[in-house]
């Protein structure tokens, strides 16, 4: 009983290998072929990746694979030069255009960096459909070199970021002036006196008078003095008197002395 169980589990496992071993293979489609390449402007020749700047790729795809396709999209990413590790993905833009068999197309890819300046492998690939099914193609892998962008003097955004930090260190320092630097000493200047003019006007008191408290004493007394000996009119000073009066006067007292 033991050995015709044992022959019967030979039998049905012999049987369910032959079955299949007899089972014909799927046969895996290969992937439609398609060439796609990548190339950075003529005047860019160093391959220079700027910070906030627009970078332009020209991306060239060519359908060699005898049937229509559809470009899904590029894409691409930033990785370590050495180790290939992710350290950032770039724009995707989004085509839904279709490839038709054996025409080159070109089409450009705009991206931005905002990463540290250097060395770093940028890649970039394309995605394609063929019915339900979605194909990756390389177009670009190579070291480029991130850097920053130039600096203008006309620059706006730099001009007006100067002149920002020119004021607030300007208002700082204009402050801690004023909170540590001793005030100045006034300087004591002596009083002038200063010579009063009189109040009010000088009046006449009447024809050929005046008010006698503001003329000079030695003046007065001149005055008083010619008017004794007859010589000067009322409200004439002795000064006033011209030299033609005076010899006119002396003139004729000599003839009156005759």
């Amino acid at each position: 009983m033991r050995l015709t169980a044992l022959l019967g589990l030979g039998l049905s496992l012999g049987s369910l290998f032959s079955a299949v071993l007899s089972e014909p293979t799927e046969e895996v489609a290969p992937p439609p072929e398609v060439v796609a390449t990548a190339a950075f402007p003529e005047e860019n020749t160093f391959n220079h990746v700027v910070n906030g700047q627009k970078n332009l790729l020209t991306v060239t795809i060519e359908n060699k694979s005898g049937q229509n396709l559809t470009l899904l999209s590029i894409a691409g990413s930033l990785t370590h030069p050495d180790t290939n590790a992710l350290l950032k993905n770039l724009t995707s833009q989004q085509y839904g255009v279709p490839l038709l068999e054996d025409v080159k197309i070109q089409l450009p890819y705009i991206f931005y960096s905002e990463f540290k300046p250097g060395d770093h492998r940028l890649n970039v690939w394309v995605q394609h459909a063929a019915g339900d099914k979605v194909y990756t193609v390389d177009a670009f892998e190579s070291v480029v070199t991130i850097v920053e962008p130039p600096v203008s003097f006309f620059d706006l955004k730099m001009l007006s970021t100067y002149l920002i930090l020119l004021g607030l260190v300007g208002g700082a320092g204009y402050y801690t002036y004023l909170a540590y630097a001793p005030p100045k000493k006034k300087s004591k200047k002596p009083a002038t006196s200063s010579v009063s003019a009189p109040v009010g006007t000088v009046t006449a008191t009447g024809a050929g008078g005046y008010q006698e408290e503001w003329i000079p004493e030695h003046h007065l007394k001149k005055t008083k003095s010619a008017k004794k000996s007859g010589g000067v009119t009322s409200g004439t000073s002795a000064d006033e008197l011209s030299g033609a009066e005076l010899s006119g006067t002396e003139g004729r007292r000599r003839k009156g002395k005759k």
